[in-house]
């Protein structure tokens, strides 16, 4: 009989510790200060079967020839944009002014916000994975599907993309990156959680990312948001082509972020383990370069081979 009243405090008990947990990256569950929930414990859709980030198996991914270039709008549009610092990572809050279209998507989406995942080490701050390869950041600009621009009314209803994330990998280079100085500058800032600033300096979106010539090569899949609830609504976007930072930029996120308000533990290494990919494919766009279609190849190669008959002649 003692066994339940036991049983009943404990029942009493596990939704108000279920109430104070809150989600967490591992560096976070680890430190003996904190008491959250790192990421083989998030709840809501985390379980599920179609989760992000993946590792992307470059040689396995299928060409789609609809995956063209996209339509950027307000990208070029410059401005001194506000920060903050979520307690996860800092964001850049993006208010609609921008948009997408085109890259095989099936609406017109307008970006939101972006934000960055990083570690203290090169090769072990981005979230997705080329070929088993991890590099020193990921920077996701964050999309949601504009209502009435869908192709047709069965994918305005499909759930699966409601958000599009253009996801982008950062490598160490040897020059500064100027575009991405007035958010490094910021950083110092936004040291706390719920902190927020506003760059000093007004730049785009364009001055973020690659030239748009270098956008073309990307990779697609179905998958989830990478934090907590982890819905299963993103259509990721993952470009081929590295945004370079200095070294000292990529290590200003880790030296002048914190987690905690104390300012006891710094913000890296905010990066979710990979997922399986199960069954889902993985695309990819056609790459510069690629081999010319069939139908043309049969036209040129009679026609060069007897260019080069009658010149060994």
């Amino acid at each position: 009989m003692r066994l339940l009243p036991a049983l009943l405090a404990l029942a009493a008990v596990r939704p108000l510790a279920s109430a104070e947990s809150h989600w967490c990256y591992e560096i976070q569950a680890k430190a003996s200060n904190y008491t959250c929930l790192g990421p083989s414990h998030w709840g809501e859709d985390c379980q599920k079967n179609r989760q992000s980030p993946i590792d992307i198996v470059t040689t396995k991914a299928q060409v789609d020839p609809d995956l063209g270039p996209f339509s950027f709008s307000g990208y070029d549009k410059k401005q001194k944009w506000k920060v903050q610092n979520n307690g996860h990572s800092v964001m850049v809050l993006l208010e609609g002014e921008a948009s997408i279209a085109g890259g095989g998507l099936a609406a017109r989406y307008r970006a939101t916000q972006l934000h960055l995942h990083w570690s203290e080490k090169l090769d072990r701050g981005s979230e997705h994975t080329l070929d088993g390869r991890r590099f020193a950041m990921e920077m996701h600009i964050v999309h949601e599907k504009e209502k009435g621009t869908s192709r047709n009314e069965k994918e305005a209803q499909d759930p699966k993309d409601e958000i599009a994330v253009l996801a982008f990998l950062l490598e160490a280079g040897s020059e500064e990156n100027y575009g991405f100085q007035p958010l490094v500058e910021a950083l110092a800032s936004v040291p706390r959680p719920k902190m927020n600033t506003t760059m000093k300096e007004s730049i785009s979106l364009f001055d973020l990312i690659p030239k748009k010539e270098k956008l073309r090569h990307y990779y697609r899949y179905l998958g989830s948001l990478t934090t907590p609830g982890c819905q299963e609504t993103v259509v990721w976007t993952v470009f081929q082509e590295r945004i370079r930072l200095r070294r000292d930029q990529i290590f200003a996120f880790s030296k002048n972020l914190y987690y905690d308000k104390e300012q006891t533990l710094s913000m890296t290494e905010n990066v979710r383990p990979l997922q399986p990919q199960g069954q889902r494919p993985v695309f990819k766009s056609r790459a510069p370069g690629q081999l010319l279609p069939l139908p043309l190849a049969t036209i040129l190669v009679p026609t060069l081979t007897c260019l080069m008959t009658g010149f060994l002649r």
